[in-house]
């Protein structure tokens, strides 16, 4: 830890590492948890709106639909961003694509600011659909850049913060909220907005710290500009062996050029890491809040493994204490318990490893078309998941906890028994575990990666 803590203020990288959380996880976080505090008067506004233009109240299945798409099209625009993240990396870098990113959440802000004065419910479906594009864009450059940007023996740690920024927005998301601050009728058009002022910091900052290493030599080719960069943020240094791993990856590309998403798709070089990134996303949709610090000490496979077992009997255990709670006054207590004991689980597991795990599976020319993928399956799972999950409630009531922790104990499995550890490797040699993966059945012919299955 303290020769983390050494790194980090040697050179700009606790300031890059602030700044870039500030504009990226963090802006996704915020937008999910303020959206609650002014549902009331964002609803009474949409009805003074529609009555003040045309003459007569709207019913209340009007109201709900335009609430509904409110809500909804944040994650629209999170899938578009998200989508769009390969074209706006390749072609303005990662740097320049982060600080335009920014320039669009000022538009939204302002759209969202003038909305109440204009008397229009239009603009804030506008303006919320520019935040989720801004989210899901700025969401997974700030993994991609910092990834980027990180030396291989604590890459790890450093990504985590992906996680711990996207905590502190929901945390920030929720007091912002509080009547005693923005959550009061006469300022949501503010609230909404906050994360956004946030942005605007980054905006400002990010000029001043360099471009992701790996993206300036391993695409750009300067060896001398991806050696400053490393000096900048990490302090001084030759990075000889930082600089000679990419290097061998460069020549490992053999001069390719960056996938598209249909060329990545089709590519049987890279199945286990598309599935295996389609495992993890699709049991985290059914988890909590991040936090974690063994990632670089343990590994990541460890902890996934550790925290979706942990995280599926604990949910088996919340399904029979919800239909258990009639029958003692304890049980109650019990149940509140186990659900702190699963955000912890999920903290020190899944959250904090995922972010890590979706830059290290994938070398440089597959990375903006992976995250493509990790976008799409993450804002189509938020979308999915918002859409049914009060119909399974209702049709499941409590038993729906058995249905995820299933979820979560196949995802167990899957890491267990095939998912290889990345600890300590470079892209490469991941990428190369990756190809070396045989099930039962496959031919021996050719080395082969051991795995428990």
């Amino acid at each position: 830890m303290d020769n983390l803590l050494k790194q980090l203020v040697q050179g700009k990288a606790l300031l890059f590492i602030i700044v870039l959380g500030l504009g990226g996880n963090f802006q996704v976080g915020c937008h999910n948890t303020l959206i609650s505090s002014p549902s009331p008067f964002i609803k009474r506004f949409i009805n003074s709106s529609w009555s003040q233009r045309y003459g007569e109240a709207p019913g209340e299945n009007t109201v709900t639909f335009i609430w509904s798409a409110v809500v909804s099209i944040f994650a629209l625009g999170g899938l578009l961003g998200s989508i769009s993240v390969r074209w706006f990396s390749n072609q303005l870098g990662r740097k320049k694509a982060m600080i335009w990113n920014n320039a669009i959440n000022v538009v939204a802000l302002g759209t969202m600011v003038a909305s109440k004065s204009a008397n229009s419910f239009e603009m804030i479906l506008l303006s919320r659909f520019f935040f989720g594009f801004t989210s899901g864009l700025g969401g997974s450059l700030h993994i991609l850049y910092l990834g980027e940007s990180s030396p291989k023996k604590i890459r790890g740690m450093v990504t985590l913060t992906v996680a711990t920024f996207k905590a502190v927005g929901k945390m920030t998301g929720q007091i912002a909220g509080l009547s005693e601050i923005l959550g009061r009728e006469d300022w949501w058009n503010i609230l909404l907005g906050v994360p956004a002022f946030f942005s605007i910091i980054q905006m400002v900052t990010l000029p001043f710290f360099p471009e992701a290493p790996r993206y300036l030599l391993i695409e750009k080719g300067n060896t001398e500009q991806c050696k400053k960069a490393l000096q900048c943020l990490w302090g001084p240094g030759d990075y000889k062996l930082e600089i000679e791993e990419m290097l061998v990856e460069q020549a490992a590309q053999k001069g390719e050029r960056s996938k598209t998403l249909l060329e990545l798709l089709r590519d049987q070089s890279v199945r286990w890491q598309l599935l295996t990134m389609f495992v993890l996303n699709a049991a985290i949709q059914f988890g909590g809040v991040p936090a974690g610090m063994l990632i670089d000490r343990v590994g990541r496979r460890v902890l996934l493994w550790g925290g979706f077992g942990s995280m599926s009997i604990i949910m088996a255990l919340i399904t029979l204490s919800l239909e258990l709670k009639d029958y003692s006054f304890w049980v109650p207590y019990s149940t509140v318990g186990l659900i702190f004991l699963f955000v912890i689980c999920f903290g020190g597991g899944p959250a904090g490893v995922i972010p890590s795990l979706s830059h290290e599976v994938f070398i440089q020319s597959y990375r903006s078309a992976a995250f493509v993928f990790i976008g799409i399956l993450m804002w189509a799972g938020f979308f999915l998941l918002g859409f049914i999950f009060p119909f399974l409630l209702a049709t499941m009531k409590s038993f729906s906890f058995a249905l995820f922790s299933c979820v979560c104990f196949s995802a167990s499995l899957y890491i267990y028994f095939i998912l290889p550890e990345t600890k300590g490797k470079t892209p490469l040699e991941i990428s190369e575990d990756f190809r070396n993966i045989r099930l039962c059945g496959s031919s021996a012919d050719n080395k082969c990666l051991e795995t428990r299955l």
